[in-house]
């Protein structure tokens, strides 16, 4: 399972991307190799300050597209003979400037509203216009240009709007040509381009704009939440923060808000600073805490500043507010503020102890939990908002989700809290989520202390503390202004046994996207996992495998590049020459990356087990299964089973291979269930949250045992595995399909509940991956390989495992001299030879 990401790298808040000051400098390399900046001179008086052109729009809340202006001038900007301009990001020959004509001026640090085309949908007017057009802005990229003069531009490319000496300001945003330095970021129906407060214009779009709310202002102030003339209402913190999660003063302006700087957001898209009032209610549901949003400008503030800060009240949500899953950060956007004096003391924080975050989550509401009122004593999820914002800490801070390359990781604190053998925090069901785990990332500088690379169990020792929000990925974060020491706890990979001579092992390992372009090291690292940790098993059972280009999307669909470059690797690591059987998919038909193709297939060992080859399966071929003198065989081997049925709609088909080891039949299935994508957030706004995407897999999980029973129908004592990444918990109703009937037994669910895990997801220690076996095989011992998803440095983000069994005869005597001969194996310590 692979968790996509909207960002490019760095660090996140609330979904808006944070660069370390690393990441920044290589960017100041790569822009110097950009075409020129358009309109590269730098205004000192008159910039567009927003962007938006998802007005009426689905899912949009405003009705119009707009262009705002602002003016940080100290005199009036006449916009007499000016105009807005818009070109397509990807201007063809016989697109053309579009102009809106403008008059007036922009007052000395005042704002200018240009109102554009209206859509058919959204239910908020845009305040009084100062200026009217009809341009129809796309609501993800394009390019809006402030132009002396009416006439249209003829410009199409940054160098040539650049030498245009009428270009007064120009924004590109998401992949415009034309643009300033680097575009803007990609926008969408709920988010404009703003400049930050200060108005800079450096010449470079991505640095000065900021994906947000829109926050349309027009020359008299007014905004979509304000009455005309009407002013800031003063209002303290906790009032703005309310009893609720969504604040009283949504969309509101607010003013005298007072508070002391307790952090400092320096680097991203996302900068600004919390403030926390010294002088708190008493009221425990109130945080006294408030992010001050600046956009992608540095604050000029610094820790232990007493400010008084004025703006409008904001819900910051990752995607649409109408439909979004996640719940919202309440925040001041479009701030300005005055700092009052320096070296304050901070206000205290809350110490997270082990029994101050409740065990239940979240009330079970049936619905959107935003307006229930808070009970921070009831549940962790009313806990953390009645926090947000504020700085909170947690001493020796035992991590249970490794560091990843966002630079998170994930800590508990709750260390009691359904431990794993290996310092991890084992979920055990749909109403037992772990919630202690809290997410950590850093606000410091990378030149300051770089982010720890840790594993699941080592230690951040002393202090970590800093502010505490709600991040779409990951739920609550601790955004880290002091990060404590990692201790490194030495946790090992595992490495399982050897198979008896006797035993045939099949194991399952989801190899994550493997593409012939992806690193000889991961190649590499795969290949040691099968041959040092899982012991040279005899059949493998792998997931994601992609065709021969990877994910580019051009019609290519047989993966032998894919897997010959990773039977290599296991030779040249040691292990057997392996074979390989699968069916390639029809082009794009099977979900995954786009262009991918990723299947399941077989690896086996030639020495220790054969393949029984049967012509006729082929994408669309459907596998069946033959009784011959009370013999169970496959008509296809391998054969896809059932691929017409629409359980498998979007989603990797499974395979059936038959296998024969010491003249015993074996038939396994390699599987690879459909994503989780779709399903709401465990940590989001709807209470409990709706899993639409287990529909799909119980319907897989019907064909699946289908197809187990007709090979047990035609041979009662047929030796059967069904494994793969199922995508889904030992607990769910898929799994509870799959075994119904007791033919097949989830052999995860066998080991002990805190050793049930294969795949580490926001902290959680949870099972996606799967063996499960039929009644006959005698002696059967199973093994999850820790080796992945614990890690920082992991191969893939599954973790294999393997069953070592003794497939039976279906003689009883015959079976009872094969168990004679593998317990004097056992006796003598016999394992099996690489082959």
């Amino acid at each position: 399972m692979t968790i996509s990401r909207r960002r490019t790298g760095g660090s996140t808040a609330g979904g808006r991307t944070l660069t370390s000051a690393a990441a920044l400098a290589a960017a100041v390399v790569v822009a110097g190799l950009t075409a020129p900046a358009a309109g590269a001179r730098s205004s000192g008086d008159a910039v567009i300050a927003e962007v938006y052109g998802g007005g009426g729009n689905a899912g949009a809340t405003l009705t119009n597209d707009f262009v705002e202006l602002a003016n940080h001038g100290g005199t009036p900007f006449a916009l007499d003979g000016f105009s807005v301009q818009y070109l397509p990001a990807s201007a063809g020959a016989s697109s053309t400037w579009q102009v809106t004509k403008l008059n007036g001026a922009v007052a000395a640090g005042s704002r200018y509203l240009v109102a554009e085309a209206k859509g058919s949908r959204g239910t908020v007017a845009l305040p009084t216009p100062d200026a009217t057009g009809t341009l129809a802005l796309s609501s993800t990229a394009g390019t809006v240009a402030l132009v002396s003069g009416g006439d249209p531009l003829t410009c199409k490319t940054a160098v040539d709007c650049s030498a245009d000496p009428r270009v007064k300001d120009l924004v590109g945003f998401g992949d415009a040509v034309v643009r300033e330095g680097d575009p803007a970021a990609a926008l969408s129906n709920s988010t404009s381009a703003a400049r930050a407060e200060s108005l800079a214009d450096t010449d470079d779009n991505s640095a000065d704009f900021a994906a947000g709310d829109p926050t349309p202002t027009n020359a008299k102030g007014e905004t979509p939440g304000t009455a005309p003339g009407e002013p800031p209402v003063s209002a303290k913190i906790h009032e703005i923060q309310g009893t609720t999660r969504v604040s009283p003063f949504k969309d509101k302006k607010v003013g005298d808000v007072t508070g002391v700087v307790t952090a400092v957001r320096t680097f991203g898209s996302s900068r600004g600073f919390w403030i926390t009032d010294p002088h708190p209610d008493s009221d425990p549901r109130t945080s006294e805490g408030l992010f001050v949003f600046s956009g992608s400008t540095t604050p000029s503030v610094a820790v232990g500043d007493a400010v008084t800060a004025q703006g409008t009240v904001k819900e910051y949500y990752p995607d649409a507010p109408s439909t979004s899953n996640y719940q919202s950060l309440t925040e001041l956007s479009g701030a300005r503020w005055t700092v009052n004096s320096h070296g304050n003391a901070l206000p205290p924080s809350t110490v997270l102890t082990p029994d101050q975050v409740p065990d239940v989550l979240a009330p079970n509401a049936g619905g959107n939990i935003e307006p229930l009122p808070l009970e921070p004593s009831k549940y962790a999820l009313d806990f953390w908002e009645s926090h947000e914002s504020e700085t909170v800490s947690i001493s020796d801070a035992r991590v249970v989700g490794p560091s990843n390359s966002y630079d998170e990781l994930y800590v508990t604190t709750k260390p009691r809290q359904n431990p794993t053998p290996r310092g991890g925090s084992v979920y055990l069901g749909y109403d037992e989520t772990n919630t202690g785990v809290l997410k950590v990332q850093s606000i410091i500088p990378y030149d300051q202390q770089e982010f720890p690379t840790v594993n699941t169990g080592d230690v951040l020792t002393g202090t970590t503390s800093g502010p505490v929000e709600y991040s779409s990925f990951g739920g609550y974060t601790l955004f880290a202004a002091q990060l404590g020491a990692a201790q490194d706890n030495h946790l090992q990979k595992e490495t399982t046994r050897r198979q008896r001579p006797g035993e045939l092992a099949v194991a399952t390992y989801n190899v994550e996207n493997l593409a012939p372009s992806d690193p000889d090291t991961k190649y590499a690292q795969l290949a040691h996992g099968i041959v040092d940790n899982l012991a040279t098993p005899d059949i493998v059972t792998l997931e994601e495998i992609q065709d021969n280009d990877g994910a580019t999307d051009d019609g290519v669909v047989a993966a032998d590049l894919t897997l010959r470059k990773f039977t290599d690797a296991i030779a040249a690591a040691g292990g057997p020459r392996y074979q390989w059987r699968e069916i390639d998919p029809v082009n794009d038909e099977d979900g995954g990356q786009p262009g991918g193709n990723i299947r399941v297939g077989f690896l086996f060992n030639p020495a220790r087990v054969s393949f029984v080859d049967r012509p006729g399966g082929g994408p669309t071929s459907s596998v069946g299964v033959a009784a011959d003198h009370g013999k169970a065989h496959l008509t296809q081997s391998p054969g896809r089973v059932e691929p017409g049925d629409d359980a498998w709609t979007d989603s990797r088909k499974p395979l059936a291979g038959e296998f024969v080891f010491g003249g015993r039949t074996v038939f396994v299935v390699a599987n690879h269930f459909n994503s989780k994508g779709g399903d709401q957030p465990t940590h989001g706004r709807y209470q409990p949250p709706s899993r639409s995407s287990e529909v799909q897999r119980q319907k897989q999980a019907t064909v699946v045992r289908g197809f187990v029973a007709k090979l047990l129908a035609a041979e009662p004592q047929a030796n059967v595995v069904v494994a793969g990444d199922l995508n889904d918990y030992q607990f769910s109703p898929a799994l509870a399909e799959l075994t119904s009937g007791g033919r097949l037994t989830d052999l995860i669910s066998t080991l002990p509940p805190a050793e049930r895990y294969s795949y580490v997801y926001e902290g959680q220690s949870q099972v996606l991956d799967h063996i499960l076996a039929s009644a006959a095989p005698r002696g059967v011992d199973y093994d999850v390989v820790h080796l992945n998803a614990e890690f920082a440095d992991q191969a893939s983000d599954h973790d294999p495992q393997v069953v070592r069994l003794r497939p039976s005869t279906g003689n009883r005597l015959s079976d009872l001299g094969y168990d004679l001969l593998d317990y004097l194996d056992r006796l003598l310590g016999r394992t099996a030879p690489l082959g």
